[in-house]
């Protein structure tokens, strides 16, 4: 089995995302960070390339306002700032819409990005889907990406909903999904993690169904 070429893509672990209506609530914000500063360093020790991504809507804006103390990255992901990281700044919910990200990744030889941080259900959802396109593998962190209540005219579902809903359907087709632990161990190895695909997960579902 070919040894994936990894990079971690750290999306938008942005001081805005820790407090006020964009909390992240499932899994819980504390709990999350805790991951992704473990993946960190896990990359970090293996010199794995890295990206930190931050997400701009333009100064005046609501949210993401790059000229206010929500812009920044959080502490704790700060402080391992590194020379070697690549920092990017993007406006689309994908990082690899209106970025050099793709051509970059290439230029590293990387053929697996490898993704932590928010929003699962708008970045992490958006930049896997788009990774298929573009001809990398995807794998996604479950513990180490967050979500939140989301409420609209078309409907309300609560933060757990969304993210596990999501983690399963990454899973099934652009993503492998797994945890902060597995993917530790994996990257340690030198193994790909492993996901499912979409008719082994139709499948599984129809069974699951048939058994209620």
């Amino acid at each position: 089995m070919t040894t994936p070429r990894r990079a971690l893509i750290i999306i938008d672990i942005q001081q805005q995302y820790f407090g006020g209506p964009l909390e992240i609530q499932f899994p819980p914000k504390e709990d999350s960070l805790s991951k992704i500063t473990q993946v960190i360093d896990a990359a970090t020790a293996a010199g794995i390339p890295v990206v930190a991504v931050q997400h701009s809507a333009g100064v005046g804006a609501p949210v993401f306002d790059p000229s206010t103390p929500d812009f920044a990255l959080h502490p704790e992901v700060e402080k391992r700032k590194a020379n070697s990281w690549k920092l990017l700044t993007k406006q689309y919910s994908s990082v690899y819409a209106g970025t050099d990200l793709a051509n970059w990744l290439r230029s590293e030889k990387v053929d697996t990005v490898t993704m932590v941080g928010y929003m699962t259900n708008n970045c992490v959802l958006a930049s896997a889907a788009e990774a298929e396109f573009l001809g990398f593998s995807t794998e996604v962190i479950s513990d180490a990406t967050g979500a939140i209540n989301i409420a609209n005219e078309a409907g309300f579902t609560d933060a757990k909903t969304v993210h596990e809903t999501l983690m399963a359907l990454l899973n099934s087709n652009w993503a492998q999904v797994s945890t902060a632990e597995a993917w530790t161990a994996a990257l340690t190895s030198g193994q790909p993690t492993t996901g499912s695909d979409l008719g082994s997960s139709a499948v599984a579902g129809a069974e699951l169904v048939a058994q209620l």
